[in-house]
Parts: structure tokens; sequence; C-alpha cells
């Protein structure tokens, strides 16, 4: 006796979800970048001002200031570039930069690392002091500084402005090399001490090189806040020959206040170096924030 088989349910298709066209905007998306871009706009305002004007004569700059040049008027670098002195104060910057970014890598990724690895009550302590130390303004130690440095002999030198700012960038690059290093695994330092690799050789040959995305983030922080900061170096540096590019155009700019020509023409002289260090390491900001978003 046979006995009825079902009969196979049809299968009903799902309605496939309709995906938006790419390639199109919606109001919502054309509203935000034309709010992005007015906004760009309207930063750069500023800058075109300084750099339409330093190529203008002194009387285009007061009869013609929104406008273009009538006359390019190169002269005016070449005259605020000799008053200046800017050959020596891009020297003095560029060495300063260097050795306080060098100097601060050094001290505190091995102090993050020791922070790190070490668990112990007195190293917490140790790290929130460097964090709390963030929070204290500058100008409420201006004054016992300025005596302190000069009493250590560190005024008027390289160095002694270097050390001070490894005491005033500490702070948070140990804070952003504390939060970085703790993603790192430490069975990889066990397996290099087991080995035979010192504690030099382990931080050096294996904890530094994976610090690269953090290290550029600091060094690009650190040099715009040293490149661009007055206040220190004119508390440290009394020397002419001593200046840096801030302070060179300070003084500059009050010397030539009526000459606007050249006063922007310096000004632009000042921008330009940092510019171009930014368009060198903008794909090395890039991977910094993916590798460290990733890590």
């Amino acid at each position: 006796m046979s006995t009825a088989q079902p009969l196979p349910t049809p299968e009903v298709e799902k309605p496939k979800k309709q995906r938006r066209p790419r390639g199109k905007y919606s109001f919502r998306l054309g509203t935000v970048e034309l709010a992005a871009l007015l906004i760009g706009i309207l930063y750069m305002i500023p800058f075109y001002y300084v750099l339409s004007n330093s190529f203008k004569t002194r009387g285009d700059i007061f009869t013609n200031t929104s406008g273009l040049p009538k006359e390019w008027i190169t002269t005016n670098y070449t005259e605020a570039w000799e008053a200046m002195n800017f050959g020596r104060v891009f020297l003095n910057s560029v060495i300063i930069t260097i050795g306080a970014n060098a100097i601060i890598v050094i001290f505190c990724s091995m102090a993050a690392w020791k922070l790190v690895r070490t668990k112990t009550k007195l190293s917490t302590i140790i790290f929130f002091l460097f964090v709390a130390a963030m929070i204290i303004p500058f100008q409420s130690i201006m004054i016992p500084l300025s005596k302190l440095s000069g009493q250590l002999g560190l005024q008027n030198s390289y160095w002694g402005l270097i050390l001070m700012y490894l005491g005033f960038g500490s702070g948070l690059s140990i804070f952003l090399y504390h939060g970085f290093m703790k993603a790192i695994p430490e069975e990889i330092e066990e397996a290099a001490i087991i080995d035979g690799c010192s504690t030099w050789g382990v931080f050096w040959r294996i904890v530094f090189p994976l610090l690269k995305p953090i290290t550029v983030t600091i060094v690009i922080l650190n040099t715009l806040w040293i490149w661009n900061d007055f206040l220190l170096p004119s508390l440290m540096l009394r020397d002419i020959d001593l200046r840096t590019i801030p302070l060179a155009t300070f003084y500059f700019f009050g010397q030539y206040t009526k000459q606007w020509d050249l006063a922007l023409a310096g000004l632009v002289l000042g921008i330009v170096p940092l510019l171009l260090f930014f368009f060198a390491m903008q794909k090395q900001i890039i991977q910094g924030i993916t590798s460290g978003s990733i890590k």
C-alpha cells in the first residue's frame, strides 16, 4: 500500500533591499558639504589677505586691500629676508625643533614603557603626576622658571631651551605613549628575553619599532607647538643670533609696523616652512591615524 508524498512547497523569493545608487547626493549630504566649503573659504580669507598684500607696494595695500596686486612685487621678500636674517633664524628653529623632538621621543617612550610594564602603585602615581602637569598654566611658573634658568646658566643656549621643551612636552607625550603601549602584548617581549635579548635590546628592537604610528603623531604635534612657540623662546633666548622664526617675526613686525609690504612678506616667510613640513608629512599623518585606530 503506497503512501502519498507531500507536494514540495514553492520557494518564495525574499524581496531584495534596494540600495541607494552610488554617485547621487542627498539633500542632507549636499547641505553638509556646502557648509563645510563655506567654512573652509571663511578660514582661508586671512591667508588670502596676507599672501596677496605681501606682493603689493605700500600704496597699493591701502588703496586696493582686498583685490589682487596690480603689479606683483617680489622685492618685498628679498628685503624681508635680509632684514630678518631669515637664513639664521630658520636654522635656529630647525635645530631647536629637531633637538627637542628627539629628546622628547627618546625620554617619553622609555618612561611610558617602564610605567606600563611596572605595575605598581608608585608607577601609577608617577604617571598621574605627569598627566597632572599638563593642567598647570605656563604663566603661573613663568617668572620662577626664568629666574631658575638664569641661575643654572640655561639661558641663551639651544640645550637650555630644549630641556625646557622636554619638561613641558613630557606630560602629553607620555600620556599618548602610555595609552598606545597598553595594546602591545607582553608575550613579544618575553619571547625576546628568552632568546637572550637584553632590556635595551627589547625596547629598541621590539617595542620602539611598534611605536612608529604614535611616534609620528607625537612628532607632528610637538613640531607644530615648538615651531610656533613664542613665549618660551622670548624668556630663554636674549641673543639676536639665537632668535627663532616667531621671535624674528615679532621684532621685525614691530620694527617695520608702517611698512606693511615688508611685514606681510616676513609673515609669509615664517608660515611657508611649516606648511611645507605639513604637506611632506601628510602621508605619514594619515598612516599614523589609521595604524593607531587599527592597533
